[in-house]
């Protein structure tokens, strides 16, 4: 196989690799509560990135056969002749983590060559156009590469550090460009926003209308993250999973229109 697709492949079943593991949590997080924000928003942007994914791996070709899965998991079914209702949230979740394991199956495959779109193209990175500092995109983008790297080679600590870091970064963004001014109308303390806590950073930005109640969810470890590590409770890979959700719900509120 030519070495540049194996690379595409390898790539792309990292990615999906990486889809599959949150959504099998973000199913569970539906099923104990499919009103809860947190998990309806982070609902959204996994459905959303699934979506880009699949579009990537068939080319942009609706005709493709994953992409008539993907358009398949959201269709209303009806059993016995009976009025067809609309699926819950972690039915769609079920079947789109089908879908994404037969890519990984067709990826995966040994004995032909494996079912990809000559026109797909390799996962585009994150991009954080919304954040204010221009200097600090590219370094976001490659940081947030890096954490899902981590998490996929299971290196949870680093993945867990890396992505509070970029999380810390936007939102400490977003408050210095709302204005210290503004920010004390919601309460915020006085003195400089560097020399705030990240549980200070987040409280605030929260009060101040910028970002929702996302952050609730973050680990433990997560609050404490610049400091070492105790060796005696590792960053598990749930912890790692967690952090990194809750950073993709806030970049969906720093920038809803994406």
């Amino acid at each position: 196989m030519d070495q540049t697709l194996q690379a595409q492949i390898e790539n792309y079943l990292s990615q999906l690799d990486s889809l599959i593991r949150r959504g099998r949590e973000l199913h569970d997080l539906l099923v104990t509560d499919a009103s809860d924000a947190f998990a309806v928003t982070a609902n959204r942007v996994w459905q959303q990135e699934v979506g880009v994914t699949i579009n990537q791996l068939s080319g942009g070709s609706k005709a493709h056969w994953l992409a008539r899965l993907l358009s398949q998991a959201f269709l209303v079914r009806a059993t016995d002749g009976e009025a067809a209702e609309e699926a819950e949230p972690e039915e769609i979740v079920a079947r789109l983590l089908g879908v994404l394991q037969q890519a990984v199956a067709s990826l995966s495959r040994k004995d032909a060559a494996p079912v990809l779109s000559t026109s797909a193209q390799p996962p585009a990175p994150r991009r954080f156009e919304f954040v204010h500092k221009s200097e600090l995109r590219t370094l976001l983008e490659q940081a947030y590469s890096e954490s899902r790297r981590a998490l996929e080679q299971g290196h949870f600590d680093l993945s867990l550090r890396t992505s509070c870091g970029i999380l810390e970064a936007i939102i400490t963004d977003a408050l210095e460009n709302k204005g210290l001014a503004a920010l004390m109308v919601s309460g915020a303390p006085a003195g400089s926003i560097s020399d705030w806590s990240f549980d200070t950073r987040i409280a605030v930005a929260e009060k101040a209308g910028l970002i929702r109640n996302g952050c609730a969810r973050l680990p433990a470890v997560s609050r404490t993250y610049r400091n070492e590590t105790d060796p005696s409770q590792p960053v598990s890979e749930r912890d790692a999973q967690r952090a990194a959700q809750v950073l993709n719900v806030i970049i969906r509120d720093l920038d809803p229109g994406r």
